[in-house]
């Protein structure tokens, strides 16, 4: 079977979806989309300045969107009045919870897969400590921090070379970056159950927080988001994990560091052994977007399960979303309040 896929947007992170499907066995590229043309024909593929177009001239299997929130939900219906029945949409899922339950209402009614493009949790470093978790290596977990250090928030020129919407979002550290780690410690630790927010605002050129601390409550886990995008960490590509984690359990501690490197030193010892080398990934965050669309399309193919359907990924909005209410009331919030 051959997967016939096609792309709307075709922006700066839109780079690593295209090349990822690129080199897919199974998979064929049969159009791009965006409302500025010269971008799509940049691909090399079929350019479309219309969604619509796109879909009535190559009948894709996949629709793949590429688009910042407030284009999800329109893009998703239009895919749905097509008959595609099966569609990725990036990360963070449509403008607010409200729409993004009405879209996945739409998308089930229409017998429809749609699954959000949420790639931390692919990324090789947090598939090596879920197994090691699985395995029972550092025995029960109590804590766990991540630090987020990419040292790209300073000055007014700000995100400008990459993505620079990100200088007006209102909502940005939370909305736009720490969704990634709301999902990884819920693959890592299971659902949280709670959340306590302190946010803030560092660089006046930007609408929105670039910094907090977060602490989740996942049942016996305690997991800290420790967030501010002025700092740095020790990494030749800053990019790659972002930052530093740690992940504490009763008999050892697992540590991810810049290069994309896990050590677990077992309690008593001086010395950590090794659990994944660094990462050698020239690209994005060890190649994620690869392993989340080749999920896909196993999923599409063998019927294997699928992770982050959108269904799932609301959950993600309402510990978003808490975290948020969290901040403006100064209280812990309980998730089940939301």
């Amino acid at each position: 079977m051959t997967v016939r896929v096609a792309c709307l947007g075709a922006g700066y992170f839109s780079q690593f979806h295209y090349g990822s499907w690129a080199r897919m066995d199974g998979v064929t590229l049969v159009g791009s989309c965006d409302s500025d043309l010269g971008r799509a024909e940049a691909t090399g593929l079929p350019a479309f300045a219309t969604l619509e177009a796109m879909l009535d001239a190559t009948t894709p299997d996949l629709l793949d969107i590429i688009l910042p929130p407030p284009a999800h939900a329109q893009a998703i219906r239009t895919a749905l009045r097509a008959g595609i029945r099966w569609i990725i949409c990036q990360k963070p899922f449509c403008l607010d919870l409200a729409e993004a339950r009405q879209i996945v209402t739409e998308a089930e009614a229409a017998g429809a897969t749609l699954i959000v493009h949420e790639n931390f949790r692919f990324q090789p470093w947090y598939r090596a400590i879920k197994s090691e978790l699985e395995a029972g290596r550092i025995g029960d977990v109590l804590n766990a921090t991540f630090r987020l250090r990419p040292g790209d928030g300073q000055g007014p020129d700000a995100y400008l070379d990459r993505q620079p919407y990100f200088q007006k979002m209102p909502r940005f550290l939370i909305h736009e970056t720490a969704v990634h780690w709301v999902d990884t410690f819920r693959y890592l630790f299971g659902p949280a159950h709670a959340v306590y927010a302190d946010l803030r605002r560092i660089n006046p050129t930007i609408a929105g927080e670039d910094a907090g601390h977060v602490i989740f409550d996942h049942g016996p886990v305690r997991a800290l988001f420790d967030g501010n995008r002025h700092l740095d960490h020790v990494a030749d590509n800053l990019r790659r994990t972002m930052g530093e984690a740690q992940i504490e359990g009763t008999v050892g501690v697992l540590t991810l560091l810049g290069d994309g490197s896990v050590t677990r030193r077992s309690f008593g010892a001086a010395d950590a052994v090794d659990v994944m080398p660094p990462d050698t990934w020239k690209g994005f965050g060890g190649d994620c977007v690869h392993a989340l669309q080749s999920h896909v399309i196993r999923a599409m193919t063998d019927d294997t399960a699928l992770e982050n359907t959108a269904r799932d990924y609301l959950d993600v909005i309402r510990v978003r979303d808490a975290i948020y209410a969290s901040d403006h009331a100064g209280r812990k919030i309980q998730l089940e309040d939301m």
